[in-house]
């Protein structure tokens, strides 16, 4: 007996059955790839060169022709979309999602249930999580923000309070990126700046608001990510923590960190700031890059973006800001610095 195909359900409720049961993600392996909800299978009704054509014959001939080809094209295919299906439905159930909640998830829905798999649909599809997540990132929270010049070793002390029982958020780690000209050097490619909120939403509707979360402090872009909206203007406006250390004990980690890079990597990240450090010092950078002067090159890079964060900071909007001066490197040190500065924080 074929079961019904489907059952639609609200974004609420398709997240918590999300906890127990896989996700078929319908849409095409292109928008997948831009943005899906993490842990999200890609079973694509169309691939991307047959959704364009179903997409232009919609367009041109209206619906029940744009159909017809929809069926003409993916028909061939669906035994192994089916498989896929019955592959990860181990329970023998799956949820199921489109763009918008129609056609191809309905589609979708029919063919799975013939291979008696309980299916339900999201309701608005994909579009209605994005609404979701944004509304959801746009709460104002209990937040602390860790700030302090490059170098100050904030993703290491974030990392050290995340072990010890503190609610932290790497930014960098989801943008896949380290913040400055230098920091997409070993990392893996960025998501699109969409899957970087969708990232961001699944470690944030598990955080406890009841309990500070820790995040470092970032530009409104991470790299070639930029940070919802309204999740950044929170951070501005919430209180944050600030490690003042100097030059001279944030260069050590840093010429550590990136001198093994190869020189041609070097002075591409110096070219890219170029214009902002001026034709002298970018000379001079390059020069001690080619030389294998690392401590010289980071000096000159670092005074720039001391300089440029210092301005920023006049620019935050929070009344709480606390100013922690160290002369030491050591995380555990500067986590506990830090600690003791949140604990004045009157929430």
């Amino acid at each position: 007996m074929i079961s019904p195909a489907s059952v639609k359900i609200d974004i609420g409720k398709f997240l918590k059955l999300a906890e127990e049961y896989p996700v078929a993600d319908v849409r095409s392996p292109a928008e997948y790839n831009h943005g899906h909800i993490p842990g999200a299978i890609n079973i694509p009704l169309f691939d991307d060169k047959q959704r364009e054509i179903v997409g232009i014959k919609y367009k041109k001939e209206g619906r029940s022709k744009a159909i017809i080809k929809g069926i003409e094209l993916s028909g061939p295919s669906m035994h192994s979309k089916l498989s896929d299906a019955i592959k990860i439905a181990e329970k023998r159930k799956i949820l199921v999602h489109c763009w918008r909640g129609g056609m191809r998830s309905e589609a979708m829905a029919w063919l799975f249930s013939l291979g008696d798999i309980d299916t339900e649909v999201l309701e608005g599809g994909y579009k209605s999580y994005r609404h979701h997540i944004l509304k959801s990132l746009s709460e104002k929270r209990k937040m602390i923000v860790l700030g302090g010049m490059t170098g100050s070793s904030k993703t290491h002390i974030l990392n050290f309070l995340k072990k010890h029982g503190e609610q932290v958020i790497d930014l960098e780690g989801l943008a896949n990126h380290r913040g400055s000209a230098f920091g997409s050097l070993g990392q893996p490619s960025q998501p699109s700046s969409e899957h970087f909120a969708n990232l961001l939403f699944d470690e944030w509707k598990q955080i406890n608001k009841d309990t500070p979360l820790w995040v470092e402090d970032e530009s409104r872009n991470i790299g070639t990510v930029f940070m919802p909206d309204a999740f950044y203007n929170n951070m501005q406006e919430t209180p944050t923590v600030i490690l003042l250390m100097d030059l001279k004990t944030r260069l050590p980690r840093l010429v550590d960190e990136y001198s093994n890079y190869p020189p041609d990597l070097l002075k591409g990240a110096v070219m890219k700031i170029s214009k902002r450090l001026g034709m002298d010092n970018t000379r001079e950078a390059i020069g001690a890059i080619e030389s294998g002067d690392f401590a010289r090159a980071t000096e000159i890079t670092l005074k720039y973006y001391d300089k440029t964060y210092m301005f920023s900071i006049k620019r935050k909007r929070t009344r709480d800001i606390f100013y922690i001066s160290t002369d030491t490197d050591d995380i555990e040190t500067n986590a506990l610095k830090v600690l003791e500065a949140a604990h004045k924080i009157k929430w």
